[in-house]
Order: structure tokens, then C-alpha cells, then sequence
């Protein structure tokens, strides 16, 4: 029997906050997670389309770059825990430009380290 998943996805807005947000993965349990750098809509749109160069300035909080994180969970506990530790190391989500996070409901995951499964199951 498949335990339910979620994926849960997070950009972090501040880059020097991944090792805090990482260690604290390591410390609820979690082993497993990908990073990538991306940007937000204002960086492209400021940056690279001419046209709309003044808008950056308008968005308030615009980063030139964000960290996009990505871990598959099977235990709910872990999901609340590691969204109270995104949301304390960004600050609080209520203000702008701390960062995002959401989860979505995964029904089949494949591809998981042995020891990642051992521990799912």
C-alpha cells in the first residue's frame, strides 16, 4: 500500500536562508529535496523586456534571484512542520516578497532513493 504524498514546492526569495531552511529539512526528517535558482516575474519583466523597465521599480521587494524548492513528503506532520519552518526563517508570509509555498497531493512517486522509500513505507 502507497502511503499519500504531497509535493511540496517553496521559493525562497533569499538565497542565505536555504542552509537554515535545509538543516531544518534534515532535523524534521526530511532527506530529500531540490533546489533551483529561478527569477520572479518582475526581475524578467524589468530586466528583459524594455517595455516594461519600470516596472520593478513598482513591485515592491523584487530579488534579482529566488531559490525554488521541491521535496515529495509522505508524512503529514513533516509537511506542517516544514511549512511553520519556511514561514519562521522567511520572516512571515504576510509581507511581501518572503517567499511562497504550497503543496500539491501526488498519487504515484517513482524514482525515490532506496532509503527514502525504507522510510516511507
Amino acid at each position: 500500500m502507497q502511503t499519500e504524498c504531497v509535493l511540496l514546492v517553496a521559493v525562497i526569495p533569499d538565497p542565505a536562508k536555504l542552509e537554515e531552511i535545509l538543516t531544518g529539512f534534515l532535523d524534521l526528517g526530511i532527506r530529500g529535496a531540490t533546489i533551483i535558482e529561478s527569477q520572479g516575474m518582475g526581475k524578467l519583466l524589468g530586466h528583459e523586456i524594455p517595455a516594461f523597465a519600470g516596472l520593478q521599480s513598482l513591485i515592491s521587494g523584487s530579488r534579482p534571484e529566488n531559490r525554488t524548492l521541491f521535496s515529495v513528503i509522505d508524512d503529514p506532520d513533516k509537511v506542517a512542520a516544514a511549512l511553520r519552518l519556511l514561514q519562521e526563517s522567511s520572516g512571515g508570509a504576510e509581507e511581501p516578497a518572503t517567499g511562497i509555498a504550497f503543496t500539491i497531493t501526488v498519487s504515484h512517486v517513482q524514482g525515490l532513493a532506496e532509503d527514502l522509500r525504507r522510510e516511507s513505507s
